[in-house]
């Protein structure tokens, strides 16, 4: 799946009606977009030049020009080398697997389309900022609740483990009092897949009350942690199911976790390389006594 395909589905709940059926023709039809001009491309898709150009846009592209050179490019970086089609997923509800089979079939496909769609929005500039960032911070303090709140655990357990000064805890008046205690020295990372968890908003404008340098880990997409955040970090990750829950959103917010905690060992190699071994050597030990 290329970006613009990515990026489409991600953001498609947040499109107008007319950017709606543009997105529709390009995910039915994203061959045409190099066939046709722009307006042989709006009569086709029952919509306006204009619609297109706003839909470019939305998804992140500075127009039709940026949005072609993306997807030409992609469309020939991804052929399989033995000519294989990947898989592809059923869009279904759970109750409509005939087999557990086919069900763990779709469940791994969709965490694999996760992780290569969230590697497709990798954005490395944004990423060296970042672990600029929190190497330096007096404090970093992770904000997440339900299952963005496993990630965050999972993100503070890596941090611990290389000596840094960090906090969380899933109960909401705890986290209220981590953020109030905020200063401009600090890093607030907040995990929300949807970016408009009622909680983690709340817990965002008081970290940018107190200046602390606010980094959003979300899904791509003009949601309101994304937009007030200082740095953004972004997944894609659409459910299969729509009574699954946080599945391959989790996997995607995780994979994260994993190379920004690789990231942040790699330029402060000299200071964890210790505590590298140390926590390696204290956990084998502890399973070994078991």
């Amino acid at each position: 799946m290329t970006t613009v395909e990515i990026r489409t589905q991600t953001m498609y709940s947040q499109l107008s009606n007319s950017e709606k059926l543009v997105a529709d023709y390009i995910l039915k039809n994203r061959e045409n977009i190099f066939r046709y001009p722009l307006a042989k491309l709006a009569e086709q898709s029952g919509t306006s030049q204009g619609a297109w150009v706003r839909f470019c846009k939305s998804i992140g592209f500075d127009g039709m020009k940026d949005l072609k050179k993306s997807l030409f490019v992609e469309m020939n970086d991804t052929i399989a080398e033995n000519g294989t089609p990947a898989p592809q997923l059923q869009f279904t509800d759970i109750k409509d697997h005939s087999t557990f089979s086919s069900m763990a079939e779709n469940v791994c496909y969709s965490s694999i389309q996760a992780i290569e769609a969230t590697l497709k929005l990798f954005d490395e500039e944004m990423l060296k900022k970042i672990v600029n960032k929190i190497i330096h911070a007096r404090t970093i303090r992770l904000f997440g609740v339900g299952a963005s709140g496993l990630v965050a655990g999972d993100l503070f357990h890596k941090l611990l483990r290389i000596g840094y000064n960090v906090t969380f805890c899933q109960d909401t008046h705890v986290s209220l009092t981590y953020a109030s205690t905020l200063t401009e020295e600090d890093v607030a990372i907040l995990f929300s897949n949807s970016g408009e968890t009622t909680e983690i908003i709340e817990l965002l404008e008081i970290a940018q009350k107190n200046k602390a340098t606010t980094i959003a880990i979300t899904k791509f997409g003009k949601s309101n942690l994304a937009l007030n955040s200082d740095f953004v970090l972004y997944t894609s990750s659409p459910e299969i199911y729509k009574r699954s829950g946080a599945m391959s959103s989790r996997i995607a917010q995780l994979i994260l976790n994993d190379i920004l905690f690789t990231a942040i060992a790699n330029r402060d190699y000299e200071n964890v390389e210790e505590l590298l071994e140390v926590s390696y050597e204290s956990c084998s030990s502890h399973r070994l006594s078991d």
